[in-house]
């Protein structure tokens, strides 16, 4: 599959009230045609968020950014943009970051999570300086390396820091 070059093209969702950052890549396919995160019908995202907050999942893009904004929670991606192939991490080339200080600087995070490896090796690359990361196991439907069970137990950290 050949790449080709991504942009991010919906904002991140925060407020002043936002404690925790969770952090992707970037927007898959499927998440930039919906405009809004994780919106890959089998990405476990929304349902390991809700089972840590003991909400039902939103049917809509309102409903998820209302639960998000509720329990104090950010939304964003890492990058702003890349060369991508589909929604295969391990194809991102010339990344440019998104500038996490937009968050950092207005909210009062008390964690910041990566959902994933690459997630987190990009956070470490881009930003040294800010805050450590918590790295998460990403929910994409390409990782089918840990139940569900045990992933839902690594989620719960972020009940932690709300």
């Amino acid at each position: 599959m050949n790449s080709e070059r991504v942009t991010h093209e919906f904002p991140p969702v925060f407020d002043g009230n936002s404690r925790v950052l969770i952090l992707g890549t970037i927007p898959s396919p499927k998440s930039r045609e919906f405009g809004f995160y994780y919106m890959h019908p089998q990405n476990r995202f929304w349902k390991m968020l809700c089972a840590v907050l003991n909400e039902e999942v939103p049917s809509n893009i309102k409903g998820r950014r209302e639960l998000c904004l509720r329990h104090g929670i950010a939304l964003w991606d890492v990058l702003e943009s890349c060369d991508i192939s589909g929604a295969e991490d391990s194809s991102i080339r010339n990344a440019v970051p998104n500038d996490l200080r937009l968050i950092i600087d207005n909210c009062p995070i008390r964690a910041v999570f990566t959902t994933g490896k690459k997630a987190h090796s990009l956070y470490l690359r881009h930003f040294p300086d800010l805050m450590p990361d918590i790295c998460l196991p990403s929910t994409s439907p390409a990782n089918r390396t840990i139940s569900e069970s045990a992933m839902l137990e690594e989620y719960r950290r972020i009940a932690e820091y709300l």
